[in-house]
């Protein structure tokens, strides 16, 4: 499907679902959240499937989104869902019933029974965008979230997915009313001191490789105890790493519970990809960004990654 094709289903459908991935981010949450507000304006029914795992920074955008108890759809939709191991526990029901999945992912599955996928878009809310403008519903609570899903994938702009597109899209949004100002500090200019904390131990324990240009970096649970920090404190704490002057790859390696570890990778794409990495450990995503869990202690996350990083280099030499 196309952004016309797509327009045209959301206009024959109603009574939607819009379901997000676990441990949202700004772009499914804010794809989302304009979504539904698109679809409103449409005169459709539309709500979120609760995203029981949002940190505190994306609460103010999800206030009143969620379905009420009961609630029955008759069309279900994905945004920024790349497979459906990505969905979140209360989402397990509707497994083999999505209608409409709208991603940006290489790694899309096509797990949907329609699939509006644009692997070049650096983030899902470029599509969204594009479907407000189809729709004519751009306006500035629509802007507002697709601001935070564009900023956030794309770190206020400054990763290396950030295309002319992300910008055009911005543009368009800045115009529409989003406050993007607010929106920058918010997201991207204010620290709890339990998020500094934590950054100070990460760089006591960080360690290099490849001559200094891969940094690998420890979450473990003690450190989240020792800073007094929390989730929300972990908001793309991945970026973090790579700000080491003369590193060009660094992941993450966060203790979610004992025995099972989230890594977050990010890269130079010109020379390693992060989504051929991940993959190695049954996880994915994108050139540039990429996930994957191991279910072992840190020490065996750490030698996981470590090893499917120089594997993958070989490959590119």
């Amino acid at each position: 499907m196309n952004c016309q094709d797509t327009a045209r289903f959301l206009r024959e459908h109603d009574n939607y679902l819009i379901l997000t991935h676990k441990r949202p981010d700004g772009d499914t949450i804010g794809c989302a959240v304009a979504l539904a507000e698109l679809l409103r304006g449409l005169g459709k029914t539309a709500w979120l499937l609760e995203s029981r795992d949002a940190t505190r920074i994306f609460q103010e955008y999800l206030a009143g989104q969620y379905a009420p108890e009961g609630y029955a759809p008759d069309t279900v939709v994905s945004v920024d869902v790349a497979t459906e191991n990505l969905l979140p526990p209360n989402a397990e029901g509707y497994r083999g019933r999505i209608d409409l999945a709208i991603d940006h992912h290489p790694s899309q599955e096509f797990f949907a029974q329609n699939t509006w996928v644009e692997p070049d878009k650096a983030a899902c809310g470029e599509l969204i965008c594009a479907l407000a403008q189809e729709l004519g519903g751009l306006n500035e609570k629509v802007a507002t979230a697709l601001y935070v899903a564009v900023s956030t994938d794309t770190g206020c702009f400054a990763y290396s997915n950030t295309s002319a597109n992300a910008h055009r899209v911005a543009a368009a949004l800045m115009e529409a009313g989003a406050p993007v100002q607010r929106l920058n500090k918010k997201h991207f200019r204010t620290k709890t001191m339990a998020r500094m904390a934590l950054e100070s131990l990460i760089i006591q324990n960080m360690k290099l490789y490849q001559g200094g240009s891969v940094a690998i970096a420890p979450i473990s649970l003690d450190m989240m105890a020792r800073a007094g920090a929390t989730d929300d404190d972990t908001e793309d704490i991945a970026a973090f790493v790579g700000q080491v002057e003369g590193v060009r790859h660094s992941a993450t390696i966060r203790e979610l519970r004992a025995g099972e570890c989230k890594i977050s990778l990010r890269t130079d794409p010109n020379l390693l990809d992060a989504c051929a990495v991940c993959a190695r450990l049954g996880g994915g995503g994108h050139k540039a960004a990429s996930g994957c869990t191991v279910y072992g202690t840190m020490e065996e996350a750490w030698r996981a990654i470590v090893g499917a990083i120089e594997e993958e280099l070989k490959v590119g030499n």
